[in-house]
């Protein structure tokens, strides 16, 4: 029974969003992430605003340095969001 768990232990997670940073898109396997996780998955320096792009209505909210966004599954039918720099 140990090895089963451990099987399970070593098994990478499945990738569950798609994330659009400028263009570029980015698997992701949690349900929320942060700015700082944000920027360090696409390689922006620590004092780069982050903003979040509503792409239905084009509206842009600058992210607060904690913010934690929580995503929505659903390739193309949840939230159309991308993030940029600020």
């Amino acid at each position: 029974m140990a090895q089963v768990e451990e099987k399970k232990a070593d098994k990478p997670e499945k990738a569950k969003y798609e994330l659009d940073l400028e263009g570029t898109l980015f698997e992701w396997t949690k349900d929320t992430i942060t700015v700082s996780e944000i920027r360090q998955l696409i390689g922006w320096n620590a004092d780069q605003p982050v903003v979040e792009v509503d792409l239905r209505t084009g509206a842009e909210t600058t992210l607060a340095e904690d913010a934690v966004i929580e995503l929505k599954p659903g390739h193309g039918f949840g939230k159309k969001v991308r993030f940029q720099r600020g």
